[in-house]
């Protein structure tokens, strides 16, 4: 199977080729996926996506032109396809549903500890010989209350990364995890509720219509005085502006996030000379207490190489004639 690979990665170039074994024809190109550069596709029968490619109605229209019948995903998150247009145009799309819950988990917790514990403020001072710890203090995170909202693959390492610290965990998802209740102490509440009584808010939950700015000034307002709020989900969760104002006002004491609402066009790329005219961005990296890493998250070497074979495997899958699991595109129903 001929297969175009959109926003191709330097890191991930060698795990996808180790898990394809020259079964299918690879072809890798950094330009990342939109109505613009659907033409490149032209001539190949799939075509492989990361979370910042962009699927729209009007891309999978031209997709479909062209002749492209599958489209895998790099990612467990598909907001950023339009699965019913793909579905009545009969273009199979599958996605990685869990690479690596380990890598994201683990990922929060350190962005949770670098701000409790002002790493980089403590290690810039001391590349400068300045030993002084004023302004350095923070707190155990034992006996400390930690809201985890969604408590899905991802949410649920996060909780047992806390629980082993000695933490209170607070939950809030759709559905209640039976173990995390009955193991880890997880007592299940209302968004409200949690936002009241936790000194940390971690978010673990998909992006979509009931998700979308879920963190907003009414709801930062119910959150206690200097909470330390975690996001290494998606950027939309979370309403920035307000999130900024929340900041000032110190009602949120610290800020960690993978990911950020207009990151689309900006993340992925070097942009250091050609600094993104984003006004939200600025404000936020001039903030002492917020830290932003690129969406990088997942970037471990477990993840990347379950993320390579799985992704062959929906090929693999697609090309002998047979569905895989991991598609999309059946469970939705056609516009």
């Amino acid at each position: 199977m001929k297969v175009l690979v959109y926003s191709a990665k330097d890191f991930e170039i060698p795990y996808l080729e180790q898990a394809n074994k020259r079964k299918h024809s690879l072809t890798f190109i950094k330009d990342s996926l939109s109505s613009k550069t659907t033409m490149k596709a032209v001539g190949y029968d799939a075509i492989s996506v990361f979370s910042a490619d962009e699927a729209d109605f009007i891309t999978i229209e031209k997709l479909k032109d062209f002749g492209v019948k599958y489209i895998t995903l790099r990612s467990v998150g598909h907001d950023n396809v339009n699965l019913r247009t793909a579905k009545r145009l009969n273009i199979r799309v599958a996605n990685v549903p869990a690479y690596s819950p380990y890598a994201i988990a683990e990922h929060a917790v350190a962005l949770l500890l670098a701000l409790n514990r002002k790493l980089i403020e403590s290690n810039f001072r001391v590349s400068h010989y300045n030993f002084n710890l004023d302004n350095l203090v923070g707190f155990d995170l034992h006996e400390k209350t930690v809201g985890i909202v969604g408590t899905g693959k991802i949410g649920t390492v996060m909780s047992k990364i806390m629980h082993g610290f000695g933490c209170k965990l607070l939950g809030f998802d759709l559905e209640e995890n039976k173990d995390l209740i009955n193991t880890y102490n997880m007592q299940y509440t209302t968004l409200e509720n949690l936002c009241n009584k936790a000194d940390i808010i971690s978010l673990h939950v998909p992006l979509n219509t009931e998700t979308y700015q879920l963190i907003n000034e009414e709801l930062i307002y119910e959150m206690k005085d200097s909470v330390i709020l975690i996001n290494t989900a998606r950027g939309s969760i979370i309403n920035t502006k307000d999130v900024i104002k929340g900041i000032k006002k110190g009602k949120i004491g610290a800020l960690g996030i993978d990911v950020y609402e207009n990151e689309k066009g900006i993340f992925f790329k070097d942009r250091s000379q050609n600094v993104p005219d984003d006004d939200l961005l600025l404000k936020l990296n001039a903030m002492p207490n917020v830290l932003i890493t690129g969406h990088h998250a997942f970037l471990t070497e477990e993840a990347l190489t379950n993320i390579a074979d799985t992704t062959i495997y929906n090929l693999d899958c697609w090309e002998s004639g047979q569905e895989t699991e991991n598609e999309l595109t059946e469970f939705v129903e056609s516009a």
